[in-house]
């Protein structure tokens, strides 16, 4: 199925999801590299948002496009790492344009929303399903780099529990390409700006704990992103960092993206399933990671969280009684 979609179509677009991160930036690379390397006849272009800075020696220069030109259209869309055909942003037109749509993806909430799908929620990335997908002998060093770095941004370096046995035999068949694992690791997921570690230890210091000390919750407004000159992309890791509080089952970030509207993501330790409480906010996500967005104050957001947050413990716990 896979391969006849690649071989019947001249022109192919790769698209993900908005504010793209590691496994969204390496999977839709990745693909992108193996293709114009083992199909140089065929015409293949990306469409990302602006990807944070951190990735961008890791990707070839000048390929990502962030508008679409006037007239495109493509035989097959290729959807990478996107929960949602709303999530694709401005790309979406040439999705709903393109005469073939293909979905690769691992989030719990993805409807199928493609022509075809190839949906794994037990994955531990997007670039991991992408691996599986193309023939290892014709992987090069470089999309064996980008596909890497995926699978080490949505794993946490190899720390959440959705890297299992395959993710790891998965990454060692990448390592064996040459990936220089160290370095793109402390490039990409370590390394930080003065204003990125500014910013963090702001919102670890107003941080607060709350219901016994099994929840944490953060938020940073734009007058603050402002103050620092930080962008989105450079609070990537905040809500990890406040998981890792002793004692806490669920952390939440906040960061305002317009008036009184924020971002909210959502992480857990081992018990609460926090995509069910992303999906009843209208958002979605994985079992440990998810999100949505919402309008009102930090105070509002949490406010309207607490009732699921509580249900979700109570689960939790009742499930670990028994």
């Amino acid at each position: 199925m896979w391969k006849n979609r690649i071989d019947k179509a001249a022109r192919i677009a790769i698209g993900g999801h908005i504010r793209p991160d590691g496994d969204c930036v390496g999977s839709c690379m990745g693909l992108y590299q193996y293709l114009k390397e083992n199909e140089p006849e065929k015409e293949v272009d990306v469409y990302l948002e602006e990807i944070p800075e951190a990735y961008r020696p890791w990707v070839p220069e000048g390929v990502i496009r962030h508008e679409i030109p006037e007239g495109k259209s493509y035989d097959l869309f290729i959807c990478l790492d996107c929960g949602d055909q709303d999530r694709l942003g401005f790309s979406a037109p040439l999705f709903e344009q393109a005469e073939h749509t293909f979905c690769i993806d691992h989030h719990v909430s993805n409807p199928e929303f493609a022509e075809e799908n190839h949906v794994v929620p037990d994955a531990s990335s997007t670039s991991e399903l992408v691996y599986g997908l193309l023939e290892d002998d014709k992987i090069s060093r470089k999309t064996a780099e980008l596909l890497y770095m995926g699978i080490a941004h949505d794993t946490g370096v190899f720390q959440y529990s959705c890297a299992g046995p395959s993710t790891f035999r998965v990454a060692a068949k990448l390592l064996e390409k040459g990936v220089d694992a160290p370095k793109l690791i402390q490039d990409t997921y370590y390394e930080k700006s003065y204003a990125q570690n500014q910013i963090l230890g702001r919102a670890l210091l107003e941080s607060i704990v709350f219901m016994d000390g099994k929840c944490i919750a953060s938020y940073i407004t734009k007058k603050t992103m402002q103050f620092y000159g930080v962008k989105p992309a450079d609070l990537d890791g905040i809500v990890s960092q406040l998981r890792v509080t002793k004692g806490v089952e669920v952390a939440i970030f906040m960061y305002e993206t317009g008036a009184s509207v924020y971002k909210v993501s959502l992480r857990s330790k081992e018990r609460v399933d926090v995509s069910r409480i992303a999906a009843y906010f209208g958002g979605g996500g994985h079992a440990r990671a998810a999100g949505f967005s919402m309008t009102g104050t930090p105070q509002d957001v949490l406010t309207n969280l607490a009732g699921q947050l509580e249900e979700e413990l109570q689960s939790a716990a009742s499930e670990c009684a028994v």
